[in-house]
């Protein structure tokens, strides 16, 4: 599922090419009766809807909000999109398969939603209602805001401090936007067993984890996110993260700090967790 790099870099890819066009048109082949009454664009009766609300609008800005992307339209509505497992957008890529929604531009260009498992979420809200809507209300704030702290950081995650770190970090309404590929580079990094608890945790080891945090997910949006799964950037192009992973599905690998350890995978709370059995410490 992308994580906050990815989402990061879709946005910034929108920025680039859709900034200031207008769309002429929306299309759809999403359309499941399990989603009917609900607000999203799989009901045929809400895309409707979304269609008429959507049509001659003129697209301000793109921004992200936790793991979803948020396009600004010209008539106070938002358009809020998460990717979930496969979805990722494209632009100017005809014939690019896979593809379940079409906004067709002023510009003659189109920007589609690709999405093989049909996963993903798209809806709408009113922008000065974003924050208060269903889909953002439940978030924690932004670890790469600059005014994510240290001391936010902690007391974030000891509002659970009987929980296991690494499904801690993945809790959105701790901190929005890590998840599976970043918690466990984050805690790698840090040195922590992502089945630590929170409350267990010295303080000279959560400070490194916060630094670790910042790094890890900068260095995920600089280099274009991570495609080891489905994940492609507006240009249909893969990320470079999975390049540079250190514990992430590198089961059976050295782990790479001269010390002898071998990479292992666990489950915690029904996800894959990966880490060095050696330099990664358990705290309980």
């Amino acid at each position: 599922m992308p994580e906050l790099p990815e989402v990061q870099t879709t946005v910034n890819g929108l920025n680039k090419t859709v900034k200031g066009r207008a769309v002429k048109s929306v299309s759809t082949t999403y359309k499941s009766a399990y989603h009917a009454g609900k607000d999203n664009i799989k009901d045929p009766a809400f895309f409707k809807k979304f269609k008429r609300l959507v049509t001659g609008q003129k697209i301000l800005k793109a921004e992200r909000r936790a793991k979803n992307v948020l396009i600004h339209l010209s008539n106070g509505y938002t358009i809020i999109v998460h990717m979930k497992m496969t979805g990722h957008f494209v632009y100017d890529r005809p014939d690019y398969p896979y593809v379940r929604l079409i906004f067709k531009l002023d510009n003659g260009k189109e920007l589609a939603l690709s999405d093989i498992r049909k996963f993903a979420k798209v809806t709408l809200a009113k922008t000065s209602e974003l924050e208060k809507s269903f889909h953002l209300e439940h978030l924690g704030p932004e670890p790469l805001e600059k005014n994510f702290q240290f001391s936010i950081f902690n007391s974030q995650l000891h509002k659970r401090p009987k929980a296991k770190i690494k499904q801690a970090l993945m809790d959105q309404s701790l901190i929005a936007g890590i998840g599976n590929i970043y918690s466990d580079e984050i805690l790698w990094r840090a040195g922590v067993h992502p089945t630590s608890l929170v409350g267990k945790i010295p303080l000279k080891n959560m400070k490194p984890m916060f630094a670790a945090m910042k790094e890890v997910l900068k260095a995920g949006i600089n280099f274009g996110g991570d495609s080891m799964s489905d994940y492609r950037n507006i240009k249909g192009e893969r990320g470079k993260f999975q390049d540079h992973h250190r514990a992430y599905r590198r089961t059976g690998k050295s782990c790479g700090k001269n010390d002898g350890g071998v990479i292992k995978r666990i489950v915690v709370g029904e996800r894959s967790a990966h880490f060095c059995p050696i330099h990664q410490k358990l705290f309980k």
